[in-house]
Order: structure tokens, then sequence, then C-alpha cells
């Protein structure tokens, strides 16, 4: 299969967009979403994601798409500085599973950082829920209006 491929509309972001999963919501606009993500690789660790269009990665994203979702990002990235004070701030994007990507819709992963702590693997374990609705609702508190 080629990097950009087909979308699979049944991905776990896009059935989370239709409200077929939940998600600890940290904004919303009407072109992008951020939310925890529940495998985190540190405290804190987030997920900014398009609401229009079907793109699997920044490859294949429709350049109207992108300039809304990088606002979002610095949006939300300000914000998790605010509210959770870390040492610094990884901002990153997968394209192609050799690149790490496992799910195929273009997302941006906030990930803090503090000096002396490892991060968790990629996918790893599952963060318990009400934490991560609780962080959510700390970052979400933080962003300016």
């Amino acid at each position: 299969m080629s990097l950009q491929g087909r979308y699979d509309p049944s991905n776990v972001f896009a059935r989370i967009l239709r409200g077929e999963l939940p998600k600890a919501l940290i904004f919303e606009d009407a072109d992008s979403l951020a939310f925890m993500d529940a495998f985190p690789q540190s405290h804190g660790h987030c997920l900014v994601i398009p609401k229009t269009g079907q793109a699997r990665n920044l490859l294949d994203a429709a350049p109207e798409i992108l300039g809304p979702l990088t606002l979002t990002v610095q949006k939300v990235a300000r914000a998790v500085q605010a509210a959770l004070r870390p040492d610094g701030i990884v901002i990153t994007q997968f394209n192609g599973a050799a690149a790490g990507q496992t799910v195929y819709h273009l997302h941006v992963h906030i990930i803090p950082r503090w000096q002396g702590e490892t991060l968790r693997p990629h996918g790893g374990d599952m963060a318990d829920p009400a934490e991560l609705r609780a962080t959510a609702a700390r970052i979400a508190a933080a962003i300016a209006p």
C-alpha cells in the first residue's frame, strides 16, 4: 500500500468525530478537535485533528485544512504550557507506518516533556479516563478566548 493509500472512514479518529467513541475534549471549533491521547506518552499528551476532509496524513491533506489545524495546534500547545508548566513540548506528526503512524487520519501530537522523565511507548498503556478528563479540563481552562 502506498504512503497515502485510501482513507478508511472507520478509523478511530473518524469515529470520535462522529461521536461513536468517547473523548476527553480540550477544544473544538468548526475546523478542528483537540482531545487527550488515550494512550499517552506523558502526562498531558494530547492530539489535534481536522474535522473536515479525509486526509490520512500531512502529505495528502488539502492546504485549506492545514492552516486552521496549525492554529489549533499552537493554541492547544500554549494552553498545555500554561496549565501544566512542562520544561518543553514536543509537537509531532507521523506520515506512514515506517514513521510510526498507527491511525490513518491526519493528527498532530502535543507531548509535554519534563527534565529527567522518560516518555512511555507510543501506543502503550491506556490512561485512566477520569484522569484524562481532569487534565483536559485544566488545559481547556488555559485556552485564551
